[in-house]
């Protein structure tokens, strides 16, 4: 008689659930490795509020910092946001603003 054979699955069943884990982790660390997070992914130019601003020491963020303190005037403003975001390739629509 083979009392084996009723015994049970055996201490390997703990390995699928361990497989499964490092899987997933791996999967994990293999994304953020990559940049696939905070908008930094493939996807970072579909939908609202993705971080694809210009930086602090852009020049479009330091032609806001003047316009905001008051040293050029509205309209010099957007002359000359029109032309940096022809310069750096950015879409703009007829008065300027980005499409």
């Amino acid at each position: 008689m083979n009392t084996l054979a009723h015994a049970g699955p055996g201490p390997w069943v703990l390995l699928f659930p361990l497989v499964w884990a490092a899987v997933i982790v791996g999967i994990v660390t293999i994304a953020r490795r990559a940049g696939w997070r905070r908008g930094r992914g493939p996807w970072r130019d579909v939908g609202p509020g993705r971080a694809e601003g210009p930086d602090g020491s852009s020049p479009i963020a330091l032609l806001g910092h003047r316009f905001a303190a008051g040293e050029i005037d509205e309209d010099e403003y957007w002359r000359r946001l029109t032309v940096l975001e022809e310069q750096f390739g950015r879409r703009t629509d007829s008065k300027g603003h980005r499409a």
